[in-house]
C-alpha cells in the first residue's frame, strides 16, 4: 500500500511559492532556531517579542508577535513533521488531513527544495479547515504579509 501524496486544495489551502537566491541550508536555520525568528518572521513594524522551538514532532513552536502599538499575539504551535532541510509541517490544533480543529487557525506546510547555485524552492501552505477559514485569512493579508516575510527572511539569511 502507497500513501496518496498530499497536494494543496486551493478551496482551502492558500500558498506561497518562490525560488530565492538562498541556499537551503540556511532557510532551514532562520525557520527552526529560535534566535533567527525576531529578524525576519513578522512584517515590520511588527516585532516578535517571544520565540521557543522544540523542533520534534510533537515539540512547540511558539511566537509571540507584536503590533506596532506593543499588543502582543501569542500563537502557540505543535509540530507535525520535520524532515531536516525538506518539510516543516506544524499545527496549533489537529483534525484529520491537517485541518485546523479551531477558527481562525491553520495548519502549515513549509517545502524546500535545493536548486542549482545554491538557490531554494520555497513553497509555504496554510492549510485550512473551510473555505471561509481560507477566505479570513486572505482577507487578512497571507500573500502579502507572508511574501514580505520571506523577503525578510532572503535578506535576513544572505548575512547569517
Amino acid at each position: 500500500m502507497t500513501a496518496t501524496p498530499w497536494a494543496p486544495d486551493p478551496k482551502l489551502d492558500l500558498v506561497l511559492e518562490r525560488e530565492i537566491d538562498v541556499p537551503r541550508e540556511l532557510v532551514w536555520a532562520a525557520w527552526t532556531q529560535a534566535e533567527h525568528i525576531p529578524h525576519w518572521f513578522t512584517p515590520a513594524p511588527w516585532t516578535v517579542s517571544h520565540c521557543e522551538i522544540d523542533l520534534r514532532p510533537g515539540g512547540m513552536f511558539s511566537t509571540t508577535m507584536r503590533s506596532p502599538e506593543g499588543q502582543d499575539y501569542p500563537n502557540i504551535g505543535c509540530y507535525l513533521e520535520v524532515v531536516p532541510c525538506q518539510r516543516l509541517v506544524w499545527t496549533d490544533a489537529l483534525l484529520p488531513g491537517y485541518r485546523p480543529a479551531a477558527e481562525p487557525f491553520m495548519s502549515a506546510m513549509l517545502l524546500l527544495d535545493e536548486l542549482p547555485g545554491g538557490r531554494t524552492r520555497y513553497r509555504a501552505v496554510a492549510i485550512h479547515r473551510d473555505e471561509a477559514g481560507r477566505q479570513r485569512h486572505e482577507e487578512m493579508g497571507f500573500h502579502q504579509g507572508w511574501g514580505t516575510a520571506l523577503d525578510q527572511l532572503v535578506a535576513y539569511a544572505k548575512q547569517m
